[in-house]
């Protein structure tokens, strides 16, 4: 791991503009917010990029120049130009990380890494959530004692339709009495993915001492372990390993990139 992980808390930036409760709460801006509380780990390089942008921000040399992206979104998900949202998934596939928070399980990036419809109940009540640590080992968890009191959350309820995760570090209990996978992690490609649940936007969770520790944390784990370049390159056949010779009619030329 390097000495100074390099972040990009990615915001959609809409509600604060919209809401006045919103803004009242997160009068920066919620991936400020988020930012700020990542930069109390002083090994963490942190930046910040919204919807709003040119190119959302997620230009092509940012990402590149990217360890770990964090994702809030909930509003406008249809408004994340495609060709940003597939630049995303490629470097999530080369070895980036990829962290998704509260409503992102809808975002396009999280649903393309998914392969499913990432659908699940909620309900507005402001009723108490206690995140269950189902993994005390985990670095995820690393510092936080047996569960994570929240005093007023927005309900999620399974069934969440994602596939089964990796692992599941926190589990979610709510005063309704629904409960939910609300921490897993998923690997996809050589990038590390995690999904946490809590931080809706008309209550101040990104303000949490502990749902901030829970970030850093997880910033740490989904740190790049190398770089993977995604290509589908052919190999002739004077350039394998042992003697070959053609046996059957073939597609392509020899050397021709028939894939892309």
């Amino acid at each position: 791991m390097p000495d100074r992980l390099r972040v990009i808390v990615w915001g959609e930036n809409v509600h604060e503009h919209k809401n006045a409760i919103v803004r009242q709460i997160y009068p920066e801006g919620m991936h400020n917010c988020i930012a700020a509380g990542l930069r109390e780990d002083r090994k963490l390089e942190v930046q910040t990029a919204t919807l709003q942008e040119r190119q959302h921000g997620l230009t092509k040399s940012a990402l590149a120049a990217t360890d770990v992206l964090v994702w809030w979104g909930h509003a406008a998900h249809g408004r994340v130009a495609d060709k940003v949202a597939e630049r995303v998934l490629s470097r999530i596939w080369e070895g980036m990380g990829f962290i998704a928070l509260h409503s992102s399980h809808y975002s396009k990036v999280f649903k393309r890494l998914m392969g499913t419809s990432c659908s699940l109940t909620w309900r507005e009540a402001g009723e108490r959530e206690r995140l269950w640590v189902c993994q005390p080992a985990h670095p995820i968890a690393r510092g936080i004692d047996r569960f994570i009191e929240l005093e007023h959350t927005e309900m999620y309820g399974e069934p969440f339709a994602i596939p089964a995760p990796d692992e599941t570090v926190f589990l979610s209990w709510f005063e309704g009495g629904e409960v939910f996978r609300s921490g897993c992690t998923w690997r996809r490609g050589n990038g590390r993915i995690f999904y946490f649940r809590p931080g809706h936007e008309t209550y101040p969770i990104y303000f949490h001492p502990i749902v901030r520790q829970v970030l850093r944390n997880a910033v740490r784990w989904a740190a790049p372990e190398g770089k993977w370049i995604d290509r589908c390159p052919n190999v002739p056949i004077k350039k394998a390993r042992e003697t070959l010779t053609q046996k059957g009619p073939r597609l392509h030329k020899e050397g021709e990139a028939g894939f892309r």
